[in-house]
């Protein structure tokens, strides 16, 4: 409903050759254009009640009222319909070409049993011949097989071929037998026979099946992320790479492309050496693991894991030193985790670490005390590091991440997928601890900073869903209001990547132009936060800027704005 579109729309497959998606987006730069977008609902903090915004070179030049708006021109009147003007979302963790790859394809993450997932796999090798089988998100907790494929069952199925099938938390694999022999994981730790592999087996399984993954196809799925990305209303994404989740070239590659084409802001993160990092003007960090995860048993904890070893099924994990523990794995100590601050520290670089499990957190926490003891706790305060999920926190330590002025880097997508009495949080800790994962509420009273995301191809890319997930929380006391989790997955990952300077989150006059454009169902609401009340108001006397009701149909996305050029459209 453009007065000018500037965007040609379509849809169709990826052309298998130099990964353009045929039919896609093609994008003219409009940021230095003035466009007067009007007849909406914008959402903004600091006019509550606004219908009208314009953007010019890039920016947000005012917002107000329709009748105001009279007064004002603009190459490009758009329209809205009464569409709803929000802040752009950021997915503040996530795997750009392994998402990119999942969508289009093996994804087990639907697959009911044990011997579904073998069909599945079985259907695919027919459809899509490759030297290598990539496939992800199988997660045996709910099949009633209770147990993951062994190597001979993947050999059945995909005809001999070489096949990776990485578990849904992505810390453990099953492989087929051509690829543990090609790759050597039978004879490292963390093989845990019959095509099973974590920690150095899992690695070396994944860097062999990921090598078979042509530049082009990289670069395709790298592309197909951040359309699908920007069709949701996502205008940045945090990447998160590593040698041991993807490649140097992979995250170089990916950042050369997103400073080339538009889409979606890419801030780049290398859980690798320091030299890297500055080379490529990324954080330290992100996914520098700690610990695992606990549907593979191999997140630090404190106390042993309620169903392994010896509980309800038998099970036993082999640790980094080849030792039996009923804890998990720690990858890193604190004295680790202190050397690898100081020297970000010193570099002006922010650091991230990957710690689900209470035991993980701690070591964190104590590397990070001893670095503020030599450094100064201004000087870390001002670094803005990052802790990755962060699932298991209590009151002592979501006080000492305030005093650090740490980032939670949170997915309440796990909580929908893993929490409650049945979920596998659980089985893996028993009841009693597995109600008090994910204490988002506690972490903001105490001041800490949250940010929304994904761990995509974990869960999907779904930024309604993660806000729904953080307010409808299994454990009631740890939700967040609507406004608190709206917050975290739009200012909060700016903030996350300390890119919050420009006002970058807020619909504001001077901020980015970096919005979402939304069809809503039904009028605004604003959360009651007094539960003796009803939960949702339409009150206009409340002053508050309002949010679609979470209770209705998801929002659809109808243009994605990134600095005032437009990325997705359906205008």
């Amino acid at each position: 409903m453009s007065s000018n579109p500037r965007v040609a729309r379509g849809a169709g497959p990826l052309d298998g050759q130099d990964g353009q998606p045929v039919g896609a987006v093609t994008v003219e730069p409009d940021s230095r254009r003035r466009v007067l977008y009007r007849g909406g609902r914008v959402h903004s903090p600091a006019s509550p009640f606004a219908t009208a915004m314009l953007v010019e070179d890039g920016r947000i030049a005012w917002i107000g009222s329709d009748a105001a708006a009279d007064a004002l021109t603009a190459e490009e009147i758009v329209d809205l319909d009464d569409a709803v003007v929000t802040p752009a979302f950021v997915d503040a963790h996530v795997h750009v070409t392994a998402t990119g790859l999942a969508l289009d394809g093996l994804d087990l993450s639907g697959a009911p049993s044990l011997a579904f997932a073998l069909d599945q796999l079985a259907e695919h090798v027919r459809r899509h011949p490759a030297t290598v089988v990539l496939g992800t998100n199988w997660d045996e907790t709910a099949w009633p097989e209770a147990r993951p494929p062994t190597a001979a069952e993947l050999d059945r199925a995909a005809g001999g071929a070489a096949v990776y099938l990485s578990r849904i938390d992505g810390h453990c694999a099953v492989v087929s037998s051509a690829l543990a022999a090609r790759c050597g994981a039978p004879g490292m730790r963390g093989w845990l026979g019959d095509g099973r592999c974590q920690g150095e087996a899992h690695h070396a399984a994944r860097t062999t099946a990921y090598d078979n993954v042509s530049v082009g196809q990289r670069r395709a799925a790298q592309r197909r992320t951040r359309a699908h990305a920007a069709a949701l209303g996502i205008a940045a994404l945090h990447e998160m790479a590593g040698p041991e989740v993807s490649s140097a070239d992979d995250l170089s590659d990916l950042l050369t492309l997103a400073a080339a084409e538009p889409g979606p802001a890419v801030h780049g993160y290398w859980a690798g050496d320091i030299d890297t990092a500055l080379a490529l003007g990324v954080g330290l960090g992100g996914d520098l693991f700690v610990d695992g995860s606990l549907g593979s048993r191999t997140a630090a904890l404190r106390a042993p894991y309620a169903d392994a070893p010896g509980g309800a099924d038998g099970h036993t994990r082999i640790n980094d030193h080849g030792s039996v523990d009923d804890r998990g794995l720690l990858h890193l100590d604190a004295d680790t985790v202190y050397e690898t601050v100081v020297q970000a520290t010193e570099a002006g670089l922010q650091t991230g670490f990957h710690a689900i499990g209470d035991a993980a957190l701690d070591t964190v926490l104590d590397g990070l005390d001893r670095t503020a003891d030599k450094v100064g706790l201004p000087r870390i305060l001002a670094g803005r590091h990052r802790v990755e999920h962060c699932e298991m926190a209590d009151a002592a330590q979501i006080a000492r991440m305030a005093r650090l002025g740490l980032v939670a880097v949170v997915q309440p997508a796990f909580d929908a997928c893993w929490g409650g009495q049945d979920g596998m949080y659980a089985r893996r800790l028993g009841a009693d601890r597995a109600a008090t994962m994910n204490p988002f509420a506690a972490m903001a009273a105490a001041g800490v900073v949250l940010a929304l995301s994904s761990d995509a191809p974990v869960t999907p890319l779904d930024p309604w869903g993660g806000v729904r997930a953080a307010v409808a929380h299994h454990t009631p006391s740890a939700a967040l209001s609507a406004r608190a989790a709206f917050s975290a997955a739009t200012r909060g990952g700016w903030r996350a990547a300390r890119a919050d300077g420009d006002g970058s989150g807020l619909l504001a006059p001077g901020a980015p132009a970096t919005f979402a454009v939304w069809q809503v169902a039904g009028e605004l609401v604003v959360q009651v936060p007094d539960a003796r009340v009803t939960a949702w108001s339409t009150d206009p006397r409340a002053g508050v800027a309002g949010l679609p009701d979470l209770d209705g149909p998801t929002p659809t996305c109808v243009r994605t704005v990134v600095r005032g050029t437009v990325v997705h459209d359906l205008l």
